[in-house]
């Protein structure tokens, strides 16, 4: 999974190639006071700011016509502190470099999502998740926060130092400001064990509450036009180690769930009526697994294939209805679906708009290979999710606005109010924002 990119004439471009963007200027900041600088010229030549990360969004959250700043040159780690047993990394640092480097340190972040190509600040400000049935999103993980606001000034908060930028600037979506450094809470490293098997789908929605409830970590794929699932157990061990062969890794990550699943999605485009086949054969394609790794090394794996997708976070108890929903709506629909739906969960946090804010939640990703026409899928799709007072994922595709957000959102004023406040002149406003936090 590649980074951002300009292309000709300065366009800036999504990983998903959902989203162009033709900066004024682009701005490559190597410390906190030069974002500083950066935003405050900004200001006094009527310029709106955003921050990219890797590009990552399929949602427009971070173009602009103004300034864009790209953080790659804020990387790396500032501290380390043993004692409060927490780490502080710039906020352009890449999730790879960070896992990898406090694996060196024999420490861990407690949870990932399953890809870890982002920025830390871009992970976190679009609440990036894996799943968990105690802990988090990696925002829920964040334990303080710098960030540079709309007259210059660099702001830090924690949950004794501006707390209530603190409880929103977690999940900021580059509204409040732009983050220059996030501090993580971090533990000593551990041992996951996977466990990785086809299971048919009635059978796991019938044991939902069983499988989440025995595992730290459950998460199924439903490939849809079976009835089929692959699921993953993740679990602390006490080892030993025992990582995936690099000869079986290679096969089933790299030549079956990537150079393979590139092929088939390229079949399912141009012909259609093959998608159903294909969907059978790759739903009995990956067999039955069992490995122990390092966290990051379990959580995450390979997506080389380019798509779009749409994430929505229900409330756990709904998950089972709303999937049931989805099946059936796919079954007497016309639609096509080659990639596989994704299901996890998280607890409730206290992060003012996070996805998981104050309730349990599932998570339902559905996504199309790119190219595709996905917009009757996503339509149908959405319509179910947001009957369950669904909150989508703010970096993936979705059309709900700043009214909708205000009903599934108990502390949604609490965010606006907040942003009254910090950014009063609309400095880091954009379309996207626009539409989800209101002018």
């Amino acid at each position: 999974m590649s980074s951002t990119a300009s292309g000709k004439n300065g366009t800036w471009r999504n990983w998903g190639g959902t989203v162009s963007a033709r900066p004024a200027r682009q701005v490559e900041p190597a410390s906190a006071e030069e974002l500083a600088a950066a935003v405050r010229r900004a200001r006094e030549d009527g310029l709106k700011v955003k921050a990219v990360g890797s590009g990552h969004s399929f949602t427009s959250i971070a173009a602009t016509d103004g300034v864009l700043i790209r953080p790659h040159l804020l990387t790396g780690i500032r501290r380390i502190d043993r004692a409060s047993m927490t780490v502080t990394v710039e906020a352009g640092t890449p999730l790879k470099r960070l896992n990898a480097a406090l694996a060196r340190e024999g420490l861990s972040l407690t949870n990932m999502g399953d890809i870890m190509e982002q920025t830390v600040s871009g992970a976190t400000s679009t609440g990036t998740h894996g799943t968990g049935r105690v802990s988090g999103s990696i925002a829920a993980q964040i334990k303080g926060l710098e960030l540079v606001t709309a007259d210059g000034s660099v702001l830090t908060c924690s949950e004794k130092e501006n707390p209530e930028v603190f409880a929103a600037a977690r999940i900021g979506l580059g509204a409040l400001g732009v983050v220059t450094a996030i501090t993580f809470a971090v533990e000593p490293l551990f041992l996951l064990t996977a466990r990785e098997e086809p299971m048919p789908l009635e059978r796991v929605l019938a044991e939902f509450d069983q499988l989440w409830a025995e595992n730290e970590h459950f998460e199924f794929y439903w490939f849809p036009h079976t009835g089929s699932t692959n699921t993953k157990r993740n679990n602390r061990s006490a080892g030993p180690e025992q990582p995936v062969g690099r000869l079986a890794g290679w096969f089933e990550d790299e030549f079956l769930s990537n150079g393979v699943f590139q092929v088939t999605q390229w079949v399912g485009r141009a012909v259609p009526a093959t998608v159903p086949a294909i969907a059978q054969i790759s739903s009995r394609a990956l067999s039955a697994r069992t490995y122990t790794d390092i966290p990051y090394k379990v959580f995450t794996s390979p997506r080389r294939v380019r798509f779009v997708e749409m994430e929505y976070a229900v409330p756990r108890a709904a998950l089972v209805a709303t999937l049931r929903e989805l099946k059936a709506m796919i079954e007497r629909s016309r639609l096509r679906i080659g990639f596989p739906v994704e299901v996890r969960t998280a607890p409730a946090d206290d992060i003012t708009l996070s996805t998981a804010s104050g309730r349990d939640s599932a998570y339902i990703a559905v996504h199309m290979f790119r190219g595709t026409p996905y917009q009757a899928y996503f339509t149908a799709a959405e319509r179910i999710f947001t009957a369950h007072e669904g909150r989508p994922h703010w970096g993936k595709v979705h059309t709900r606005d700043a009214e909708y957000f205000s009903r599934v959102y108990p502390r949604f004023g609490e965010f606006t109010a907040l942003r009254d406040r910090l950014d009063p002149d609309r400095l880091f406003q954009n379309d996207y924002l626009r539409r989800v936090l209101g002018a």
